[in-house]
């Protein structure tokens, strides 16, 4: 289990210029856009504007803070922090707007025909296998037999192989395989 605190990220402007995104976790570490697997990052997006296009990733976005609109060619969806997770194809053209004020997303991203990836919002008893991100939305316990760790909001615990654990409130979990 390995803490990866909220506090220690680091903000960077998105390729597009329209906003800044703090890398949660990527593999292979270190990676960069180019040369990752996978990535999972938050972002603050504080005014409406285009989404980066990213050829051969696909996405899923979730909203942690806040409401945001988003435009399809072929539909419009609204996304809030209560519901489900959005996939959708990286080069797909798509608008995002904030509603209401700024919003917090997270946003996986994985290398389509190398790996996969999966977001759900859960508590309770989980079990992982494969690398498994954990992103807590509110203040949340994570127990992995006798061990315990405290997370903070939008702290993350980076788990590998398989292990099965607890979570005291909602929070992302995210696979990898």
């Amino acid at each position: 289990m390995r803490l990866l605190p909220a506090c220690d990220r680091v903000a960077q402007p998105w390729k597009n210029g329209g906003g800044v995104t703090r890398e949660v976790a990527a593999w292979p570490q270190g990676a960069g856009f180019g040369t990752f697997d996978w990535r999972v990052s938050i972002a603050e997006v504080a005014s409406a504007g285009p989404f980066s296009r990213f050829e051969g990733i696909d996405r899923t976005l979730a909203v942690l803070r806040g409401r945001m609109r988003l435009t399809f060619p072929e539909r419009v969806l609204e996304l809030d922090s209560v519901g489900a997770p959005l996939a959708f194809p990286g080069e797909a053209p798509c608008e995002g707007e904030p509603l209401g004020g700024a919003v917090i997303d997270l946003n996986l991203m994985v290398r389509r025909g190398k790996t996969r990836g999966r977001m759900e919002r859960l508590s309770g008893t989980v079990a992982a296998s494969d690398a498994t991100l954990v992103v807590a939305q509110a203040a949340t316990v994570l127990r992995i037999g006798g061990e315990v760790q405290s997370l903070a909001p939008l702290d993350a615990v980076l788990l590998d192989g398989e292990v099965t654990f607890s979570l005291d409130t909602m929070a992302f979990v995210l696979r990898m395989d």
